[in-house]
């Protein structure tokens, strides 16, 4: 098993759970998932992430998903496993299943009830005592959570527990805290930096210092392209991949619509069978199908003349 490291760069692409329309899940669906994710040149998987619906599905259910994703792996990237939940048991007993799967490592995410600087770094402290060897990655995302993580902090978590080797970051957009953790002399250590918030950032993030982007969008093409042209230093053709896909990317990160228009897209692709989300689920009007439907011609419009 490959664990998950301060090394790990490119793209690790949050995978969708594909359900059929019944609410059942779609195990078919995902081995085509994971078969599109890997030809479009992920570097890592996500799994049970927060666009993953990973709390609408039960203890087995979330096993049988990662057992599903990672045989269909079968080693070829590494895979990091969302284990977020409000209690320790449950993010001890998640984090033990998928290791002993093939997991190579875990994102955890703080709790919304933590306010002050020192109570985030007890919190991930207890995390990394609790989880023992196991790699984490360190899930920034104050729009969802609540909680507001300074450099500082980051640095802090980073410094004293080595077990932290990502920070998955998605402030909106929180540049300055890439650049800040980035400097000479901040951390004692460098740990990889992915970036999230469906790459809207991501030419601002990879010229800050981060190491690629850790988020889902319904064409990651877009995302390894971009990280691609930065590694060998074509910032301008980075720049002309994004805003190729920047209509529809911007249209995708509406707030509680986001994964409805992203599945939409995956299934019309004929990556998933269904855009099914699992209920409690909004199901996309026909104006908004129509709108994306729009965005992506005039995409591939712009794209064949990229090409």
């Amino acid at each position: 098993m490959t664990q998950l490291t301060t090394k790990a760069a490119g793209v690790f692409v949050i995978a969708v759970t594909p359900f059929h329309p019944d609410g059942r899940i779609d195990m078919e669906s995902c081995d085509r998932m994971v078969d599109f994710y890997l030809e479009a040149g992920a570097t890592g998987l996500t799994v049970l992430g927060m666009m993953g619906e990973a709390p609408k599905l039960t203890v087995d259910e979330s096993r049988d998903v990662v057992a599903r994703i990672l045989k269909r792996v079968a080693g070829q990237v590494p895979v990091v496993v969302g284990v977020s939940a409000p209690g320790f048991a449950q993010i001890d007993a998640l984090t033990r299943l998928v290791m002993d799967l093939g997991a190579a490592g875990v994102m955890v995410a703080p709790p919304g009830s933590l306010r002050t600087d020192d109570q985030i770094v007890t919190y991930y402290t207890q995390i990394a005592e609790l989880l023992g060897e196991v790699p984490f990655v360190l899930q920034d995302f104050p729009l969802v959570t609540g909680v507001q993580m300074s450099a500082k902090v980051i640095t802090r978590i980073v410094n004293d527990l080595p077990t932290c080797v990502c920070l998955k970051h998605e402030d909106w957009p929180g540049l300055e805290k890439i650049t800040a953790l980035r400097r000479s002399g901040v951390l004692n250590r460098r740990i990889s930096i992915l970036c999230g918030n469906g790459g809207m950032f991501l030419p601002e993030e990879m010229a800050r210092g981060s190491d690629g982007a850790m988020t889902g969008f319904a064409y990651p093409e877009m995302m390894v392209g971009v990280v691609a042209q930065y590694a060998k230093g074509n910032v301008d053709r980075a720049q002309d991949i994004f805003d190729a896909y920047l209509p529809l990317a911007r249209f995708e990160q509406q707030p509680g619509l986001g994964l409805a228009l992203r599945k939409y897209t995956l299934a019309r692709r004929g990556i998933i069978a269904h855009d099914a989300l699992r209920r409690p689920g909004v199901a996309l009007s026909p104006e908004s199908r129509a709108e994306v439907d729009r965005l992506i011609t005039r995409q591939e419009k712009r794209l064949k003349e990229l090409n």
